[in-house]
This record gives C-alpha cells, structure tokens and sequence, in this order.
C-alpha cells in the first residue's frame, strides 16, 4: 500500500479534528496508508503573515525537519497552510544553503486535499452520496494562491444526490483571513455578514469547504445569526456512502 502523510494543521487538531479524522479515513479507503509525524505543530503562516518572519522561520524550520523524516508525499487539509509550505517556504530560506533544498523537496510533494484526490488519485475514483442542498465556499488561498478551482467542484459533482447551489459573489472572501479577522474586527464581519447573506438566498442548508478557518469564521456568524446552515469540511461529505 503507497504511504502519505498527513499535516493536520492546527485548527483541525484543536479544532475540528473530525474533519482529519475524515481525510484519514477516505485516503485509507482509496489504498493509502497514512501516517501523522509526530512534533507538528503550526507551519508558521500567521507569525509570517503579521511580518514576523524570524518567527515563522523557526518554526518553518522545525516543519521541515519533521516531514523530511520521510519522502512521502505529504497531504495538507487546508488551502492556506498548504500555500504557505509549497510557496512561502522556499522563499523564507531563499539564501539559506541548508534549508532551502528541504523546503523546495517539501513543496514539490506537498498537496491541499482536494489536490492530491483529483491530480494524483484520479476524481473517477472518488464516491459518495448525499442529499440536499449545499454551497461551495472556495477559499483564497485554495483559489489565488495554490490556483485550485475546479479540483473540488469536480469532487463534489461526483457525490450522488448533492445539489451545488450558485451564490452571488461566490469567489469573494469570506473576511476571516486570520490575522484580518483580528486586526480589522469590524472590516471582517461586515464582509461575513455579505457573504452569509448570499448563501442565505440560495436556499442551501450547508456550506462546504477546503479550510477549517473559513467554515469557522461562516459558521460562528451563521450560529450568531440564527441560521441552520451546518459547515462541514470537503472530507466529511466523502465519507457519506
């Protein structure tokens, strides 16, 4: 059986675990064996999107030793962490001899989920079934940095029963953005409040996703609003048979 490993980021691992325990539990499904290095921890990304990139460098670092203990490929739940190994690490160790071929072997086998299910896998070999009414939410950095578009589209149309709902303004940002949501409080709830209104109109009574931080983002302010619209991570569907 081929090996992958898994990055669970930290907001799955704290989080919303169920939501790696349900990329195991397809990736096993689909031939893989899969295992979780042990001493991973953040990859960095806010320390290094707040500028403090000593900071991410460090921890960047400790990555990499850790998933450099295997040369598996390496799976990552989240557009944005994977983002930031495949694209930000190179550039963090740019001038550093050691580091920077460990952080290029990482990137060049480091894949987002819905990724590594379509490129690698093949979406043929994908199957499930569930029925109602949902919406996509694709993420930034899944969509603008890592450039995946139509991977997880091509996942969902493979599930029986499941009926896409088109939102107006579909590829804008939900406001969570990490440090954003943060920083700019008030900036980041009204473009939430936006985005929530356009799923509301559609009718549909679930969101779906590629990262955790933009379900937990929508789904806090959809609870605070009253709405019955669940969050549920690309994965979970997929474990629907």
């Amino acid at each position: 059986m081929p090996t992958i490993q898994l990055f669970a980021t930290c907001l799955i691992e704290t989080i919303r675990p169920e939501a790696g325990m349900a990329v195991v539990e397809v990736l096993e499904r689909l031939g893989y064996t899969v295992e979780y290095p042990e001493g991973q921890t953040c990859c960095g990304q806010p320390a290094f999107n707040g500028g403090l990139w000593d900071d991410a460098r460090a921890m960047a670092k400790h990555t990499l030793d850790v998933l450099n203990r295997s040369d598996t490929p390496i799976i990552v739940p989240s557009g944005s962490c994977a983002d930031m190994i495949v694209h930000h690490y190179p550039e963090l160790f740019k001038d550093d001899a050691v580091y920077r071929p460990l952080a290029d072997a990482v990137a060049k086998r480091t894949y987002e989920f819905s990724q590594f299910l379509v490129d690698v896998v093949g979406v043929e070999k994908v199957s499930a079934r569930f029925d109602g009414k949902i919406v996509y939410h694709p993420s930034c950095h899944l969509l603008r940095g890592l450039n995946v578009k139509d991977q997880p589209q091509k996942i969902l149309a493979r599930i029986e029963g499941l009926e896409v709902c088109e939102q107006q303004g579909k590829e804008e940002c939900c406001g969570f953005g990490g440090l954003f949501s943060v920083k700019m409080a008030d900036i980041s709830g009204a473009m939430m409040d936006r985005k929530i209104e356009s799923i509301k109109a559609t009718g549909a009574k679930m969101v779906v996703g590629c990262d955790v931080s933009c379900l937990m983002h929508l789904g806090g302010g959809m609870h605070r609003k009253g709405l019955e619209i669940e969050t549920k991570y690309l994965a979970e569907l997929l474990t629907k048979l």
